[in-house]
């Protein structure tokens, strides 16, 4: 049986080279491919959230692998309709619907992505950047930001329930143009239609790709790489010609003026014309032989933008929602896809105000214009606003309650961390020094609540956390609360303050998945050892999963099981198993285990990273 990886390679160089996929549901037989997703999605935060069955990823085993290849084989296998609920929108009022799969959906539906994301990765064009390994939203801002200067018009694109509506034949079709397995295409078709149960309701899916799916991404891409092709082969050719613009005559007249009158020694009068040169474009900005359109996606959003007449910007964007209508079944939303003038508004994308820059005063070391033409990225105001909102009452700083349960170390690392996160997005904007008010909000918020935790006033909780931390751009003051530990270990420490916001236009966020495949995981190490990690049995293996390391903590002064201290001397939500210490597990019954057995990480002896030699008594538990 060949390695996942050996297996991708062979479907990725096939995609690149351009031939069709053929007999690719006989690699959904390989155990190995099934154990590359389980390493890859064991961590998500849904993986211990039940379906429409009490299922979860607790209890994997090569069992369960085996019992879906075997499914799989007899194509017996039936895709369990979904659990949908609703979560809130950014920035919306309005709930968006989630479907909530069984695991063993989801482990599936995970191999399935990697095989057509093998595939179809190196097919998908340049202008793609959502859902794609090493792309993402600062990938597409970085390629507007250095690659779209001079633009005059942005056609904002939004696809309205884009995910929603995909339309299954027209999906179906595109992928037998590529793929000749009709076995792997029923397997996909048969997900698309199993529908979703809402109030223990049963409801069919007739159209769309379903959110909370591990393949909706990139049968999406897939989906909407017809789009990109489209604007590449038929509009871009079109609507792009000439090098360069010609001179502006108006400028050239007053430049040769100026010669004439320096030449003749009416200096006053030449430097007066170049005065009035420095007001007007040096190009003609209307040149008839000169266009440029350019086209970026992230999803389904997309953005045009257009050097020339706005007469033509609203042609493109009638041929593009014609072809969408057309050829893709879908709609663009009429309140949301937008003509904008760059130099007098901004586009919104991406959370970003994009817009192009003019200022006839800023000049280079050679007095030239220099920031004209150019692209500017901008935090909205309206963003800071909503992000001020959650720590505001009228106003006026105020505690957040949700949090004055937790210690005042979680409290400050979490101001912390949600303000990193907001600054490290944003970290391109030009005007990142508009987040300072969000940081007066959030740090007067945080006192508030740490004063409340505390039982204190805000001014004591300064003086008592205050303290000078030391940063790459120098030292600065902020909070800090440091909470010791036993045994010689470094204490923990939690800071707010130290983040700069100083623009960075080559900054990266990190969103890009995971790699594919390479070196494995440790959990698939342990599970390929095939030992229970606390009686040392091989028999039957099973993963013991928890949702959250501070499950385990200890609660009252009773002595937590064995198999608790294990997982917490591990520092590891996972703890592999037989399938008769997983039931003593969730039976509260004492495990299997020798009081003088150290276990130690399997499949990794000796790795430095290990658990700490833990010794239990003969009733499976470890005194307090």
């Amino acid at each position: 049986m060949r390695s996942a990886a050996t297996v991708l390679g062979i479907i990725h160089d096939r995609g690149s080279r351009g031939l069709p996929l053929e007999d690719v549901y006989r690699q959904l037989f390989n155990p190995d491919l099934f154990l590359l997703a389980y390493g890859r999605i064991s961590r998500n935060a849904g993986a211990m959230t039940p379906g429409v069955t009490a299922e979860t990823v607790d209890g994997m085993s090569w069992a369960k692998i085996g019992r879906i290849i075997d499914a799989l084989r007899r194509e017996t296998y039936r895709w369990t309709p979904v659990r949908r609920v609703y979560i809130e929108k950014k920035g919306s009022t309005k709930r968006r619907p989630l479907g909530v799969p069984t695991w063993s959906d989801k482990l599936l539906q995970e191999v399935m992505r990697l095989i057509l994301e093998a595939y179809y990765e190196p097919q998908f064009s340049p202008a793609s950047h959502g859902f794609r390994p090493a792309r993402g939203c600062h990938t597409t801002l970085d390629e507007i930001y250095h690659r779209w200067a001079g633009t005059e018009w942005f056609v904002e694109g939004d696809i309205a329930n884009c995910f929603d509506s995909l339309d299954h034949s027209v999906l179906g079709s595109i992928l037998r143009e590529k793929i000749h397995d009709n076995r792997f295409l029923r397997l996909i078709g048969n997900l698309l239609r199993a529908g979703y149960l809402e109030e223990w309701r049963h409801n069919a899916t007739l159209s769309g790709s379903p959110q909370g799916s591990g393949l909706s991404p990139v049968l999406s891409n897939i989906y909407l790489d017809r789009l990109d092709r489209f604007v590449e082969t038929t509009l871009l050719p079109t609507y792009n010609r000439g090098d360069r613009r010609r001179p502006n005559p108006a400028w050239r007249r007053l430049r040769d003026r100026a010669k004439r009158l320096e030449k003749a020694g009416y200096r006053g009068e030449a430097d007066r014309l170049r005065r009035e040169m420095k007001r007007i474009p040096c190009l003609d900005p209307m040149d008839p032989a000169y266009r440029r359109l350019r086209y970026i996606r992230y999803a389904d959003d997309w953005l045009l933008g257009f050097s020339g007449p706005r007469s033509e910007a609203e042609e493109i964007k009638r041929e593009v929602g014609a072809f969408l209508r057309d050829q893709l079944k879908l709609e663009l939303s009429e309140t949301k896809t937008l003509i904008t003038h760059a130099r007098s508004k901004a586009a919104r994308f991406l959370g970003y105000e994009i817009a192009v820059l003019h200022n006839d005063r800023k000049r280079d070391r050679r007095g030239h214009r220099s920031l004209n033409g150019q692209i500017g990225l901008r935090v909205p105001p309206a963003v800071v606003r909503q992000k001020c909102a959650r720590y505001l009452r009228h106003g006026e700083p105020m505690h957040r309650s949700e949090l004055v349960h937790d210690s005042a170390f979680s409290i400050v690392a979490a101001y912390q961390r949600e303000f990193r996160g907001v600054v490290a997005y944003y970290r391109r904007a030009y005007n990142l020094h508009r987040l300072n008010r969000l940081k007066w909000a959030m740090e007067r918020s945080l006192t508030r609540t740490l004063a409340l935790k505390l039982r204190t006033s805000v001014s004591r909780v300064y003086r008592r956390h205050r303290a000078t931390l030391q940063t790459d751009r120098g030292p600065c003051v902020g909070l800090e609360i440091v909470v010791e530990r036993d045994g010689g270990r470094r204490p923990l420490v939690a800071r707010w303050g130290g983040i700069t916001l100083a623009r960075d236009t080559r900054a990266v966020l990190g969103d890009a998945p995971l790699r594919d495949c390479g070196p494995r995981t440790e959990l698939e190490r342990r599970l390929l050892a095939n030992a229970c990690e606390l009686c040392g049995s091989p028999d039957d293996i099973e993963v013991h999963h928890v949702r959250a390391l501070k499950d385990l903590r200890r609660k009252g002064r009773a002595a937590r099981p064995y198999w608790v201290e294990i997982m917490a001397a591990r520092q590891r939500k996972t703890l592999v198993t037989c399938r008769s210490c997983h039931a003593a597990i969730h039976a509260g019954r004492p495990v299997r285990h020798s009081p003088s057995n150290i276990v130690e990480d399997a499949g990794e002896p000796g790795a430095p990273n290990g658990a700490r030699p833990v010794r239990g008594g003969a009733d499976g538990k470890v005194p307090a």
